[in-house]
């Protein structure tokens, strides 16, 4: 009899630690995140002025950083980066782009949704309800979506996007598909990496987002292609 007891101890115990590794590897991630400034920046855009020649540069935080008329000397660039978003966020404020029937969207989103453990798979998906929404609803809109950036660990200052390089480049492979569906892919990925596939220290302040230098990369980049004179 006390032989089966422990048995039977012994049953439970390995039952329990089982579903208590179970339950910690399934990590919880919330698609209702919005940044602080979310409300005041979408009532913002909503208010601008439009045009259908706009160029639009939709994004978080990294698309935030930098004045894409005075970079790229194009008076119709308009910046549509909130620090800290995520793609629900973007998909939320997307029809204020669609109802302006710009020329171009250009987007780059994804790396706050890694660091907020959102699965690669939902962000995939919605990258491709982005560019759905934006063809049914505007017609005329060329489509550009660039590829993720590195980033870069030695700076210790986001530990939550750091660590996660694997989600970065399976989304980076997703994104390049999109070409075989006319969207132009702008990969600059590879533009930003240095020898060990990090962000490149000399193009950030702190392992995640960019300096001047890094934009003029990212400009120079645009500027040798034809993605912003093309019709």
């Amino acid at each position: 009899m006390k032989a089966l007891l422990n048995k039977l101890l012994i049953t439970a115990v390995v039952f329990a630690l089982s579903f208590t590794a179970a339950t910690a590897q399934v990590v919880k991630w919330d698609s209702t995140y919005r940044p602080g400034k979310y409300v005041e920046l979408v009532a913002k855009f909503k208010a601008d002025s439009k045009s259908k020649k706009d160029i639009v540069f939709l994004g978080n935080s990294i698309t935030a950083g930098t004045d894409w008329a005075k970079l790229l000397d194009l008076p119709k660039a308009k910046n549509r980066g909130i620090s800290g978003d995520i793609t629900f966020g973007v998909l939320e404020r997307l029809q204020d782009v669609i109802d302006g029937k710009p020329a171009k969207v250009f987007i780059l989103i994804g790396i706050n949704d890694i660091s907020r453990n959102i699965p690669d798979s939902v962000i995939l998906r919605n990258y491709k309800t982005m560019i759905a929404r934006i063809r049914t609803g505007s017609k005329k809109t060329k489509i550009y979506f660039n590829t993720l950036l590195p980033v870069n660990a030695a700076f210790e200052k986001f530990k939550n996007h750091y660590g996660k390089d694997e989600h970065i480049l399976w989304l980076n492979d997703e994104i390049r598909k999109f070409a075989a569906k006319n969207v132009t892919v702008i990969d600059l990925y590879p533009n930003f990496t240095d020898q060990d596939k990090h962000l490149r220290a000399e193009l950030t302040k702190d392992g995640l987002h960019l300096i001047p230098a890094g934009y003029q990369v990212w400009a120079d980049f645009l500027k040798k292609s034809s993605y912003l004179t093309e019709k």
